[in-house]
Parts: C-alpha cells; sequence; structure tokens
C-alpha cells in the first residue's frame, strides 16, 4: 500500500471517528434535556401537591386557631375562637360523620352526625343536657323533646304507620296521644296516673268520644253516625243509667 493509500485511510477512519461522536454527542445532549424536562414536571407536581399528616394554623399572637389532622381513626378538622378553646369539630371514621358545635364555655352544644342508620340532629342546653333530637331512621322520623330536668316531653313521629304526637308532664308520663293513620284518627288524655280517661276517635261510622273513670270504666260515650247521635251514660258497675234513643 502506497504512502497516498494510507493516508486516504486514516483520513476515512477519522471521519467515521467524527460522525460517530457527533452522534453520540447528540444522543447525550438528548438524554439530558429528557431528564430536565422529567425534573421540571416532577418538581412542578410536587409544588402543587402537599404531604403531612398535621397542619396547624395560628394566629398573629401565635394561639391555635386551626388544625387539619388524620391519624387510623380518620381526618379531623378543628377550628378555635380566640381563647384557643374549639367551638367546631369536624369528625370522619368508620362509622360514620360528625359535627360538633361548642360554646364559648367549651360545652358541645350541637351536633350534627351520619351513621349507617341515619342521620341525627342534637341540640344541648348549658348544663349538657340533650333538649331536643331530631332523627331520621330507616323505619321512619322522630322528633324527641326533654325538659330542664332530662324528662321527656314531647315526641313527634313519623312511620309507615302514619304521624304520632305524644306529651308528658314533669315527671315524664304521657298525658296526650295523638294518633293518625289511614283508618282512624284518635285522640286521648289521660290523668296523673297515667290512666286513660278521655278518647275521642272518628272511625268509619263517624266520630266517638268516650269518657273514663279513674278505675278505666266508660261512664259516658257521645257519638254520631249516618243515622243521628247518640249518648249513653254509665254507672260504676257498668250499667247503663241512660241513653238516646237508637
Amino acid at each position: 500500500m502506497t504512502i497516498e493509500e494510507r493516508v486516504e485511510k486514516v483520513e476515512m477512519e477519522l471521519g467515521r471517528a467524527k460522525r460517530r461522536n457527533r452522534l453520540l454527542l447528540a444522543v447525550v445532549l438528548l438524554v439530558v434535556v429528557l431528564l430536565a424536562a422529567a425534573m421540571t414536571v416532577d418538581v412542578v407536581r410536587r409544588e402543587n401537591v402537599v404531604k403531612a399528616k398535621m397542619f396547624i394554623v395560628v394566629d398573629e399572637n401565635g394561639k391555635l386557631r386551626a388544625s387539619l389532622g388524620a391519624d387510623k381513626d380518620g381526618p379531623k378538622l378543628k377550628l378555635c375562637d380566640d381563647t384557643g378553646k374549639t367551638r367546631i369539630f369536624l369528625d370522619v371514621d368508620k362509622d360514620g360523620s360528625a359535627l360538633f358545635l361548642s360554646d364559648e364555655n367549651d360545652k358541645e352544644r350541637a351536633f350534627l352526625g351520619v351513621t349507617k342508620d341515619g342521620p341525627k340532629l342534637g341540640l344541648r342546653d348549658e348544663n349538657d343536657k340533650l333538649r331536643a333530637l331530631l332523627n331520621v331512621g330507616k323505619d321512619g322520623s322522630a322528633l324527641f323533646l326533654w325538659d330542664e330536668n332530662g324528662e321527656p316531653r314531647a315526641g313527634l313521629t313519623a312511620d309507615k304507620d302514619g304521624p304520632k304526637l305524644k306529651l308528658a308532664d314533669d315527671n315524664g308520663k304521657t298525658r296526650v296521644n295523638l294518633d293518625v293513620d289511614k283508618n282512624e284518627p284518635s285522640l286521648d288524655l289521660r290523668d296523673e296516673n297515667g290512666k286513660l280517661r278521655a278518647i275521642l276517635v272518628v272511625l268509619k261510622e263517624g266520630p266517638t268520644l268516650f269518657l273514663r273513670d279513674e278505675n278505666g270504666k266508660i261512664r259516658a260515650a257521645l257519638a254520631v253516625d249516618k243515622d243521628g247521635s247518640k249518648l249513653g251514660l254509665w254507672d260504676q258497675n257498668d250499667k247503663i243509667v241512660w241513653s238516646t234513643p237508637p
């Protein structure tokens, strides 16, 4: 091989080496650009997502005003007043969710919860006694009221049979029952011993009023139907002493 041929061969090999180097450099630059782009996207994503077990918010005086956290039971949110007392507490766990509202004395005054049985709303007085409860369940809805001594005083329910209203005295004994169903709306009144003393009912035939004595015996009855009105009186031995003509 002549010197000229050797020089030409070396120049060709150098040319191929330069082309390989330029191609390798281009590949390296492309990889660098792709990595930089991926890192930029990851940084942007991380800037929009913050992970933590708890967040705490304080005011300008450094007092706790809010906290948001999560434990094994579920997430919880607390909002505090300027004295640091929790006034609102929101809780979610496996049994349902609940919202609690407290007064300035840190006493719970209202709660709203939703469980598998349905939603409930409760109101308490300043002595932490339950005074009102509204409940909605699979069998119907109900409203109950208590007095300051914790005695049940009123109950209003509505189910598949119809609405019912009960009123009680300060001893918790039911004195009034108002019942409405698809056939016979009725009102009954009871004495202080819980004994039935008066019943007003509307039957298919017409309205009827019964009056009973302290032993539960009917002493008077007044009825109105399509044939007219009737009145009957009985003595203590259940013997009728007077009645209108049939």
